[in-house]
């Protein structure tokens, strides 16, 4: 079993090898950053968040991806706080892709639907869409022309 490896620039306080003295200053003894019971996950509750949801059995992950990739470049956290993407399989969701908006105190927002749109949504119109909802006002450059 190997050590664990940290980035030189980023290595946390604490993980210096046994005998290896810190070249940072004498500080209170701090919490094993590696120790997995001190680990604290993110809250579900987190808003505003996106949800995609789409048919796996028609091969759309990439799609899917790709339009979660391209909202937390416009909307970089903390605008957005998370997005998942949710594969499905099952004859009664078949050719499934929505976009879903979640934001505090209020009920899902269905942003796009491809059946009802009749088609997967220009990435234009979707961060109109969510923008109109969570940064009203703000520009979105190039996509608002």
């Amino acid at each position: 079993m190997t050590d664990a490896v940290a980035c030189v620039d980023c290595k946390p306080d604490g993980l210096n090898r046994p005998g290896e003295q810190s070249t940072l200053p004498s500080q209170p003894t701090q919490t094993n950053v590696l120790d997995p019971s001190t680990f604290v996950p993110p809250q579900p509750d987190l808003a505003p968040t996106i949800s995609i949801e789409f048919c796996d059995r028609c091969r759309w992950l990439h799609r899917a991806s790709w339009v979660s990739t391209e909202l937390f470049l416009t909307f970089p956290s903390p605008t957005l706080k998370a997005i998942t993407i949710v594969p499905l399989n099952a004859e009664d969701t078949a050719g499934r892709f929505r976009v879903w908006l979640f934001l505090a105190n209020k009920p899902p927002v269905l942003v796009w639907d491809r059946k009802v749109e009749g088609g997967f949504p220009e990435l234009k119109v979707l961060k109109q869409r969510i923008r109109d909802h969570i940064q009203p006002g703000k520009s979105l450059g190039h996509s608002d022309k």
